[in-house]
């Protein structure tokens, strides 16, 4: 393996461990100090930038989807950005939401972060999943 993507599978390894502790084990603060930069940039417009604001949304989450659920369903690294694409139960719709996060990793750090969400609809004009 290179040594490129060596580094991308170790940016996959620190933002599933951060994703799963953070989101999934409510473990925040530590999810936070063992992942996070010092410097935070958030492009997710219901959340303040920097480390405190990412702190924040995390914990107003959980707060307020105390029964939430993710799947993750992949996870993809490009340089020094990686996605997660995840299914989620018990959040605003009823057949469940899909995610899409994206991260940027700087030494081993979460330094950034964009998202998308779509309600799963009732109907599909094909057989294919959001998935």
């Amino acid at each position: 393996m290179t040594n490129s993507a060596n580094v991308q599978e170790k940016n996959k390894e620190v933002v599933l461990a951060f994703y799963k502790e953070a989101h999934f084990d409510g473990d925040v603060d530590g999810a936070i100090a063992r992942y996070v930069g010092n410097t935070y940039i958030q492009h997710t417009a219901a959340a303040e930038d920097g480390v405190e604001g990412l702190r924040n949304y995390i914990n107003f989450f959980l707060k307020t989807f105390p029964n939430a659920k993710g799947d993750i369903r992949r996870v993809i690294a490009d340089g020094d950005i990686v996605a997660v694409h995840a299914h989620w139960t018990n959040l605003v719709s009823k057949n469940g939401d899909v995610g899409v996060d994206f991260f940027r990793v700087q030494d081993g750090k979460l330094v950034e972060h964009w998202d998308v969400m779509q309600a799963i609809p009732d109907a599909s004009k094909n057989e294919n999943t959001v998935y």
